[in-house]
């Protein structure tokens, strides 16, 4: 397989290994951590995951390090 297919490939596995790791942190309450800024009015909702993002930030810097340790 040639380098670019490759790329491709690990990058996709990538994408629907993060995407199934939100479906289901979505059941674990990710996204409604405390510190997690949430605005609601009476037609419009604003949400900022602070505490969410750097969760995820954190654990996928860990993980991307152990697999792409030489």
């Amino acid at each position: 397989m040639s380098d670019v297919g490759k790329l491709l490939l690990i990058t996709g596995v990538v994408v629907a290994l993060v995407g199934g790791l939100l479906i289901i942190g979505s059941r674990f309450g990710l996204g409604h951590l405390p510190g997690d800024i949430s605005v609601g009015q009476s037609n419009f909702t604003f949400v900022f995951p602070v505490v969410t993002c750097i969760v995820l930030s954190v654990v996928l810097t860990l993980v991307l390090s152990i697999i792409f340790r030489q």
